[in-house]
């Protein structure tokens, strides 16, 4: 059985929309406003783009990264090789682009959940927000990889959903606190 990792950034609030300065949204690129570059916060990136063996990915944020990320050769080259899932219902094979490696369209959380039971490294979630509410919903996310920062920002897509659900252990296997105010927190999901 493969790993689902959701990994993203996030505001001590939960949101999680819009940290790369997508449009549309008023705090759109809160990442990078007030928060001072520290290069050691961020190396979970790297070391996540190295150890997975697929991208899962939402409709909306494929669409968002795909006419970008192919372009980042050095910052993405592994993300950029290896296979992508993009879970939808309305997307289809001609919408897709080419020359960004291996891409599945996954139909449901079942198509996931099948995915997942199959061998293989780990899967990387990125960004997917309703894609990561929907399987942590399910029971389906192994591990979290949070970069947590020091920002509230009220109104937006949140990491986590409402749902009325019973209680879900995590146990903390990775935590470290940077000199910009950012926490990394890495949790495993307690089955």
């Amino acid at each position: 059985m493969r790993t689902l990792i959701a990994t993203a950034f996030v505001s001590l609030d939960g949101v999680m929309e819009a940290p790369g300065g997508e449009p549309g949204y008023r705090n759109s690129g809160w990442t990078f406003q007030g928060i001072e570059f520290d290069e050691s916060a961020y190396e979970i990136k790297g070391r996540e783009q190295d150890e997975a063996s697929a991208m899962l990915l939402g409709r909306i944020s494929y669409q968002a990264f795909s006419p970008v990320w192919p372009t980042m050769t050095e910052e993405f080259p592994g993300y950029n090789a290896m296979p992508k899932y993009v879970v939808s219902t309305t997307l289809k094979d001609e919408d897709l682009v080419s020359g960004w490696g291996e891409i599945t369209i996954l139909r449901s959380l079942e198509d996931v959940a099948a995915l997942r039971d199959t061998e293989g490294g780990p899967i990387s979630i990125h960004g997917s927000s309703t894609l990561v509410r929907g399987l942590a919903d399910a029971g389906l996310i192994d591990r979290y990889h949070l970069l947590v920062f020091p920002v509230l920002l009220g109104a937006g897509k949140r990491m986590f959903s409402d749902t009325d659900k019973d209680k879900q252990a995590l146990a903390l296997v990775e935590s470290e606190s940077y000199s910009n105010g950012i926490q990394k927190l890495v949790y495993d999901v307690v089955r």
